[in-house]
């Protein structure tokens, strides 16, 4: 994986070798982006990592991809080198496209039941937006947050099970993950206005620290201080997507 600077307008297409890995337009504290860089990582397949400024986005984007958004996947190999958008169906996509360490469930019910439960977490996607971007506390949002998160904690106590995807993580685990590791910048943002509450949300804890610990979470891992870093400079309009970016060392690849 290459990276670096958040490419804006006025940049030129970067020059990456003809070696037919896989591109990925993405920026680097997207959680959309977020998931397919999990996918990636977890199906250990090669890919390239064009960064993008999504507030300043450089003129070529749309020639690429017209809807001008972040995930884009190229897909050097095809005719044509088209690209896929939208996180849920690019990740679908790697799913079917590399079948190894397949991450839905095989079973077509199962793989149905998970899809309708990532599509549940919108919820939860929802109130966290409204506290990450709020330097106030959001009436509601805290209650909305937990009420959310009780179908998920719920969930985990029907499988029975360390992960949604059983032993190891799967597409579900990987679908709600970013914004789970974001959850821990609220502590930096709000104080002791929010913690997670340890009896109520004993298995998600619990899953938490094991997603951690997992290779593909590694892979792209910011703890919580780090995420709210980047949300302050966000909330002040003037957002500092390259803060992670060292000119002195050489990037960090997985």
């Amino acid at each position: 994986m290459i990276a670096g600077k958040h490419l804006s307008k006025g940049s030129t297409i970067p020059e990456l070798p003809d070696d037919g890995m896989l591109r990925l337009y993405s920026m680097r504290f997207c959680p959309y982006s977020h998931r397919v860089h999990l996918v990636l990582d977890a199906k250990k397949i090669p890919y390239h990592t064009i960064f993008i400024d999504v507030s300043d986005k450089p003129e070529w984007l749309t020639d690429l991809n017209p809807l001008g958004k972040v995930p884009a996947l190229q897909l050097v190999k095809e005719t044509g080198q088209p690209a896929l958008v939208e996180s849920l169906i690019i990740s679908e996509y790697l799913d079917e496209k590399y079948p190894e360490n397949r991450l839905f469930p095989k079973d077509p019910l199962k793989k149905a039941q998970d899809k309708i439960l990532i599509e549940r977490f919108n919820p939860v996607i929802g109130a966290m937006y409204k506290m990450f971007v709020s330097p106030e506390v959001v009436p509601g949002a805290i209650t909305n947050l937990s009420t959310g998160l009780d179908i998920f904690e719920d969930e985990l106590q029907k499988r029975g099970s360390a992960y949604f995807g059983g032993d190891k993580p799967g597409m579900l685990d990987y679908m709600i993950w970013p914004w789970c590791e974001r959850s821990e910048m609220l502590k930096c943002l709000l104080g002791n206005k929010y913690e997670m509450d340890k009896e109520r949300f004993n298995n998600l804890l619990k899953w938490r620290d094991l997603m951690i610990e997992d290779e593909a979470v590694k892979c792209f891992y910011l703890d919580g201080e780090t995420h709210a870093k980047f949300m302050k400079t966000r909330r002040e309009g003037n957002p500092n997507y390259n803060m992670l970016v060292n000119p002195s060392k050489r990037q960090r690849t997985c």
